[in-house]
């Protein structure tokens, strides 16, 4: 599973814990088939977020709950939360390019300082964003859809 996917299967997970009202329901099975996926998939992500306190897990049929209130999980805590890349990188270098070529010699360095620079500015839009928004937005997306349904 790419940091893309895994980053928004771990959101998912979490908004619908925030959602559901019955903390009984919420199993690796119940929260897999929301996300259309395995349940093993389900539960290696809620291992990173148990790992990073933004979830309390029991085995069983006890199902899961957040571990912090909404506004206090920012996009950017989820995001470190599962992501796995070395050196938490958004973006890296390929490696062991020729020596020998002008471009090969120098791509790596000239690259570092804009991959940096586009990290740090994803990280702070991630950091500036809370689950309680997202939900909120999910919510009012569902009430709108149901208008124009009926």
């Amino acid at each position: 599973m790419s940091i893309s996917s895994r980053f928004s299967v771990a959101i998912h997970i979490l908004c619908l814990l925030a959602v559901s009202k019955d903390k009984a329901t919420n199993t690796s099975e119940y929260i897999a088939a929301s996300v259309n996926t395995n349940p093993v998939v389900i539960r290696k992500v809620m291992s990173m977020l148990k790992s990073a306190g933004l979830v309390h897990v029991r085995a069983g049929v006890a199902g899961a709950e957040l571990a912090k209130e909404l506004p206090n999980i920012t996009l950017l805590d989820v995001y470190k939360a599962v992501n796995v890349v070395a050196e938490n990188d958004l973006f890296n270098s390929h490696e062991h390019p020729n020596p020998e070529c002008i471009v090969g010699r120098n791509i790596q360095q000239s690259l570092t300082k804009q991959f940096s620079a586009a990290q740090n500015a994803m990280e702070q839009s991630l950091a500036g964003v809370t689950l309680a928004e997202v939900v909120e937005d999910i919510l009012e997306s569902d009430k709108m859809r149901s208008l124009e349904n009926g």
